[in-house]
């Protein structure tokens, strides 16, 4: 049986308070084939004028009505949430296809927020657009908006693997993206790639990631393909076979993008992400490091004081419980504060999983997060959260990656400490190696899980 230090806490931690907000924006062309997203199809039109007009064209009526409706049930959600007075120092528009909001969208969802719980001076507020669904006048209009880091869904430089992963955009759109983005003054822009694509070679891979450092963003995401059982390639393919990239291919994939992009200066600061100095991304940091921040929209989740809590997933539901929840008059930061809905018998709205998580459940989080950071977990910081017979424990499910070198401590001069260590210390760091530690990080996930749990 485990023990556990004792960490129960009656009243709120005020420095575990939000200080990041997500907004989920669900609206998408099309859905690509590996994508298992909360998202609304709305089609392949033409996009709007995207200004300060909030009238669509005939052609895109339909789409526009069904997006001003959820940009109005978001906000409705951000006013019925609780502020505690701590204003956000970041904020994050994810999708789905962020960049089919209008400019008055934007800045209407951005106001209420700034109403509802303050936006600090200098907030790193980011924005994934996708090139094809913008054009310079728009993107000067976010900008004008407050957003000051955007992230764009590049995904390949092969026009066949756009077409076979089902993106809508063309290589040539994404050169006119990045030069619009550039044209508007966005010094702090980020490329999304994806690597094991079906079809994709190594040279597929390794031209793509040259591109990219042509085009001088300040930062890279490079994420692997997943595929989950419900998309199209989950239909389609089974992880392993052909023509899916094999796994030792796969894996030399991680290992190019790791060299090239830090001989390129770039940090490899995360698993999937590298930075220009200066350019992490703070938002997703939140995240890594375990912090508290509120989340809004369809499929979005809050995690406030270890407290997780979903929102419905398709829309109908979703519209549903904001509106119910604002006849209750509920308000508040996570499910433990305001719960949710008692539905009565004829509700439609299902119960939200929700958990107060557990002490092995918020150590779990913290290595599994936390050791997707180069930098990784300070080990006296562990130790006074966790106590130190339990973070023995952890240390004796990972000495065997210790002894092949994919976990590592480090000093405070940030030496690595001999990989015979038997006992951990009480300070310093313990980290995953870059890049075989990243790379096998699952591998090193599965057995401290299958240890705690």
């Amino acid at each position: 049986m485990l023990l556990f230090a004792a960490d129960s806490k009656e009243t709120i931690n005020l420095s575990a308070l939000p200080e990041a907000a997500y907004l989920h924006i669900p609206f998408c062309r099309r859905r690509c084939y590996y994508c298992d997203f909360a998202v609304s199809i709305v089609g392949d039109r033409p996009p709007v004028a995207r200004t300060n007009e909030l009238q669509p064209n005939s052609l895109q009526s339909s789409a526009f009505g069904t997006i001003a409706r959820y940009v109005e049930i978001l906000r409705q959600e951000v006013r019925g949430t609780a502020s505690f007075g701590k204003p956000l120092q970041t904020i994050f528009f994810g999708g789905g296809t962020p960049s089919l909001l209008s400019v008055e969208q934007l800045s209407q969802i951005l106001d209420t927020l700034n109403q509802q719980f303050g936006i600090a001076a200098g907030a790193e507020i980011s924005m994934e657009i996708d090139p094809g669904t913008f054009d310079l006048a728009q993107v000067q209009g976010y900008r004008a908006a407050g957003v000051n880091r955007v992230s764009l869904g590049v995904q390949a430089f092969q026009p066949e693997l756009l077409q076979a992963c089902g993106r809508s955009h063309t290589v040539a759109d994404v050169y006119q993206a990045v030069e619009w983005v550039q044209q508007a003054g966005f010094e702090n822009f980020s490329l999304d790639l994806i690597s094991g694509l079906p079809h994709q070679t190594l040279a597929d891979w390794q031209a793509s990631l040259e591109t990219a450092i042509a085009l001088v963003p300040t930062h890279l995401s490079c994420y692997d393909l997943t595929i989950e059982p419900i998309t199209a390639f989950g239909k389609q393919y089974k992880p392993g076979m052909q023509p899916l990239p094999s796994d030792e291919t796969t894996a030399e994939m991680y290992r190019t993008a790791q060299r090239l992009l830090t001989a390129a200066g770039y940090d490899h600061y995360e698993i999937s992400n590298y930075a220009k100095p200066g350019y992490q991304c703070r938002h997703n940091r939140v995240y890594w490091e375990n912090r508290s921040f509120y989340g809004f929209g369809m499929g979005a989740t809050s995690y406030i004081e270890h407290d997780r809590f979903c929102r419905p997933r398709k829309t109908r539901e979703y519209y549903e419980w904001v509106g119910e929840r604002q006849r209750s008059g509920e308000r508040g930061v996570g499910s433990r504060e305001w719960g949710k809905p008692e539905p009565s018998p004829s509700s439609s709205i299902p119960l939200q999983s929700e958990s107060q998580l557990q002490t092995s459940d918020i150590l779990l989080d913290t290595l599994m997060l936390g050791l997707r950071l180069a930098e990784g977990l300070s080990l006296s910081a562990l130790i006074e959260q966790f106590g130190r017979e339990t973070m023995q424990q952890v240390w004796a499910c990972l000495q065997p990656f210790h002894q092949k070198g994919w976990v590592v401590v480090r000093s405070g001069l940030n030496e690595a400490i001999a990989p015979s260590l038997a006992t951990l210390p009480d300070s310093g760091r313990l980290q995953l190696s870059d890049p075989e530690g990243f790379l096998f990080s699952n591998v090193i996930l599965v057995s401290l899980f299958e240890e705690f749990e």
